[in-house]
């Protein structure tokens, strides 16, 4: 049996395609932040979170997620805003990939409690969600 492939080219009905604007070409301060937990600790992690703090944790993300990193930056830290925190302080080992030139910063997602990562270009590596005040002294 002779099977036809799917020629993209050769397609009948070419319909008008969806076309995102390339990240590359937008400052990364007028982008949105992206959020990833590839490098989240496992000892300050989501499976340590309450039902209600895990439900913070997504509402937060939800939140900032409509604002740009410019917009973020002039918001309060213990509202959508975040601020820089030593890393002298963190209690719990640091990544080895985290450098001495990275700033580690914390937005509050459940009251005041933080979670902790760094910012590359548009994204946030989120490290630590200290949910019991124990990473570092506040």
């Amino acid at each position: 049996m002779n099977r036809k492939r799917f020629d993209a080219k050769n397609r009948k009905e070419k319909g008008k395609r969806i076309t995102e604007a390339k990240a590359e070409e937008i400052s990364p301060e007028q982008q949105p932040p992206m959020f990833s937990l590839r490098y989240l600790n496992r000892d300050y992690n989501l499976s340590q979170c309450t039902k209600d703090e895990k439900a913070a944790f997504a509402d937060k993300i939800a939140q900032l997620s409509q604002l740009t990193w410019s917009q973020i930056q002039s918001q309060p830290r213990h509202g959508l805003g975040y601020e820089k925190i030593d890393k002298n302080v963190i209690r719990s080992s640091i990544p080895n990939h985290i450098t001495n030139d990275v700033n580690l910063i914390a937005f509050r997602f459940c009251g005041k409690a933080p979670m902790v990562g760094y910012r590359d270009r548009a994204v946030f590596y989120i490290i630590w969600l200290d949910r019991d005040f124990t990473l570092y002294s506040h």
